[in-house]
């Protein structure tokens, strides 16, 4: 199965307006025109979603712009899943209670991505972990009134203890950073990897990763590589790292933040 990561759909110059703020956030919100044009693309692919095993569209964070992405989405018969970050959810520029009932009615998948957000979560302690998937699960579940039993890893930071908290807290089917489209059994939980789509992400990128193209998805795995690389390196100071590196600002406290 493929995997594709959003985050935001927004205007150009519009970045803050959904999902969490800064630079850093902007790299991965796609404009309306070009995420229908990586639509159209898909559509060629898979003619008849959104019925397709093959092929999953996933949004992190929770932003507001969830329901535009929601329209584009059902024009072309594709359902999305929606990872929602809980603690922000009837925040600035995150989806309402409302907005998460509607396309949960509208037949789109609405899953965890934590409570707070940890950049590094897989550094958390393990009550931590348990406790981000835990509140957040029943936070999902008592608005939706259903249970909540997907989710995928904030920040990418993936380790084997992030996988058991999250199947320990009921969780059945976890969404990694990683890019493969491999699916494995790990700590009584299916672990699926996702490929990461940009700003600067072209339609024909999209249709080469959702087709199986070995160059895109090969270099998606060597930057991927280097991040893990960079980021075990830099120990603690990745954080400060990062910030040097991207050059953003304190627009987020996140939930590994103290």
């Amino acid at each position: 199965m493929t995997v594709l990561m959003y985050h935001d759909v927004v205007a150009a110059g519009d970045e803050d307006s959904s999902g969490f703020p800064g630079r850093d956030a902007a790299l991965y919100k796609v404009t309306p025109q070009a995420f229908a044009e990586h639509l159209d693309a898909l559509s060629v692919l898979f003619p008849a979603p959104p019925a397709s095993p093959a092929l999953a569209i996933t949004f992190d964070d929770g932003g507001a712009s969830a329901m535009a992405a929601a329209d584009l989405l059902e024009a072309r018969r594709f359902v999305g899943h929606f990872f929602i970050t809980a603690n922000y959810i009837g925040t600035r520029g995150f989806v309402t209670e409302g907005n998460l009932r509607e396309l949960a009615r509208r037949g789109h998948m609405i899953g965890s991505h934590s409570c707070s957000h940890p950049l590094r979560i897989g550094h958390c302690t393990f009550a931590q972990m348990l406790d981000e998937w835990r509140r957040s699960r029943a936070i999902l579940a008592d608005l939706l009134g259903s249970e909540v039993r997907v989710a995928s890893v904030p920040g990418g930071d993936f380790s084997m203890q992030v996988a058991e908290a999250a199947a320990q807290a009921g969780i059945t089917t976890l969404f990694t950073s990683e890019p493969t489209a491999r699916t494995q059994q790990v700590s009584g939980l299916t672990l699926a990897g996702r490929f990461t789509i940009q700003r600067w992400t072209t339609a024909k990128t999209v249709a080469a990763l959702a087709g199986g193209s070995w160059l895109p998805r090969a270099r998606q795995a060597a930057m991927w590589n280097a991040k893990k690389l960079t980021k075990r390196l830099g120990g603690e100071r990745y954080l400060q790292i990062r910030k040097l590196l991207i050059g953003h600002g304190d627009e987020v406290r996140w939930g590994d933040q103290r």
